[in-house]
């Protein structure tokens, strides 16, 4: 509710019109009305998309990042999300190696001898991965993924709408690129057009006079390769299970985890 009554104003990515939105701090209870997105279709993690989508959704992203690239007042917006602190360090590690056996047990048919190696070096460096982050911060979407965009079909709507904005944070805004890019197109296609599609951000920033080093943005890309990583494994054992579900986890864990071993993330942690 607060995103959509408080930050989508200030941001140019498109998401629903809200025509009434109102929480209750006490009860936690919460209305929103919200735009009809139909004809527009929900994108598929599971099958992925093509690098068409992927260059619409990329370019979506530059215009929720780059209104408020670095904006000093976004510090005294205290309920986005942030996590910065030794605590919070604390906290992601230890819930890592509460969650790593329910995933281990459950996903790991799903990876190869070199995807299960990485989950256990990178569990090993968790905490350096989340305190070495630099750079810049923004408003994150935090889960800026195809099951969370709607794009438009030959009957109509918007090239993207993004929705679910849950997890809205203040962090550092290639994590919301790599994630997407990590697991929206298929391995293949993405190692073949990601370097275009990181540099059509650059591009995309630009309007905003947002002017960003090649070679930075291109390394910290590679370094938040592992924010979906840790995604794909916290999540998997946080949300109700089904047979979707793992599924789409199966591919999300598997997409992640090749993205940071195609990129040699770990030699940046």
């Amino acid at each position: 509710v607060r995103f959509y009554l408080d930050i989508a104003p200030t941001v140019d990515i498109r998401v629903p019109h809200c025509h009434h939105g109102e929480w209750d701090e006490g009860s936690g209870d919460f209305v929103l009305v919200l735009e009809d997105m139909s004809p527009a279709e929900q994108g598929n993690q599971i099958t992925g998309c093509s690098i068409e989508h992927a260059a619409v959704a990329v370019a979506e992203l530059a215009k929720l990042h780059g209104p408020r690239w670095d904006d000093p007042t976004l510090h005294q917006v205290d309920w986005l999300t942030r996590r910065t602190g030794p605590d919070d360090i604390t906290q992601l590690v230890g819930l890592w190696s509460m969650v790593l056996p329910g995933f281990t047990a459950v996903y790991s048919k799903h990876l190869d001898a070199e995807q299960q190696d990485l989950v256990d070096r990178f569990g090993a460096v968790l905490g350096d991965w989340i305190d070495g982050r630099s750079g810049p911060l923004t408003v994150t979407h935090g889960d800026y993924r195809l099951d969370n965009l709607l794009f438009a079909t030959p009957a109509g709507g918007p090239p993207v709408t993004a929705v679910d904005w849950q997890t809205p944070g203040h962090g550092p805004p290639v994590a919301d690129l790599a994630y997407f890019l990590g697991a929206g197109p298929v391995s293949t296609d993405r190692s073949a057009h990601e370097r275009e599609l990181v540099d059509s951000y650059a591009s995309a920033l630009e309007v905003y006079d947002v002017q960003v080093d090649p070679g930075w943005l291109w390394e910290q890309y590679r370094r938040e390769a592992f924010a979906g990583v840790v995604m794909a494994v916290i999540a998997s054992q946080i949300v109700g299970g089904s047979e979707r579900s793992e599924a789409m986890f199966a591919a999300m864990a598997t997409r992640h985890l090749r993205h940071a071993l195609d990129l040699d993330s770990l030699s940046l942690v």
